[in-house]
């Protein structure tokens, strides 16, 4: 298969764009860190690209070894997409884009569209390990969140990386969760954001976290 276009400078953060710089590739690599998926369902997930763009840029990064393609075994018997080790390192750098960005999401535009996991990523960031929002973050309790919102419902693994192929997020409700918040995506955001901790949300009547395990108790601040 024939190279991309290069940048051709002999420059780390050029040679990364090289790989992941074209419009679409993270957003793939947001929809895959939620563990594998089939081309249809990325398709759904992704409103607004086409399926040319899509099939091209899942080539392009089976050949820059950031995923890879396989069949599931029968019944099933549909191929599905995952991200290799090299693609899962990729979660830090949506992570600190989503922190970034996050100023930009102010104001919902009417073409806006939502999938509620798109929030797990900066939510999973500012939980999660030194500047966590817990009120105890030296102790980093672990375990898995479920996050209900009006949009839909995800779930995610706190106190962890993507190691060994775990997925750290997931759409849809948790088998097992340790904790559960219940929230609008506003408080949600603002979670995000920093500008508010979930111990503040609780108190403000804004957040409502079940569980009482030690996870859903440092949320709470308790």
């Amino acid at each position: 298969m024939p190279r991309r276009r290069s940048y051709d400078q002999y420059c780390a953060a050029a040679r990364a764009l090289d790989a992941v710089g074209d419009r679409w590739t993270l957003l793939i690599v947001r929809e895959l860190l939620a563990g594998p998926r089939r081309y249809t369902d990325l398709h759904a997930d992704l409103p607004g690209v086409s399926t040319d763009v899509l099939a091209s840029r899942l080539k392009d990064m089976e050949r820059d070894e950031l995923a890879t393609r396989r069949k599931l075994p029968p019944p099933a018997a549909a191929y599905v997409y995952e991200l290799t080790e090299r693609g899962r390192g990729l979660l830090p750098v949506l992570g600190a884009l989503a922190e970034w960005g996050a100023p930009a999401l102010s104001e919902r535009r009417p073409t806006d569209a939502v999938r509620a996991h798109w929030f797990a990523v900066p939510l999973l960031r500012a939980l999660s390990g030194p500047g966590g929002h817990v009120d105890e973050p030296a102790d980093e309790p672990s375990g898995v969140l479920e996050v209900r919102l009006d949009e839909g419902v995800f779930h995610m693994r706190l106190g962890g990386g993507p190691d060994a192929g775990e997925r750290v997020y997931g759409d849809g409700p948790a088998e097992r969760p340790d904790a559960c918040l219940v929230l609008d995506s506003v408080a949600c955001r603002e979670l995000s954001d920093g500008s508010l901790t979930v111990a503040d949300g609780v108190r403000a009547g804004r957040i409502e976290v079940s569980g009482e395990g030690v996870l859903a108790k440092a949320l709470r601040g308790e």
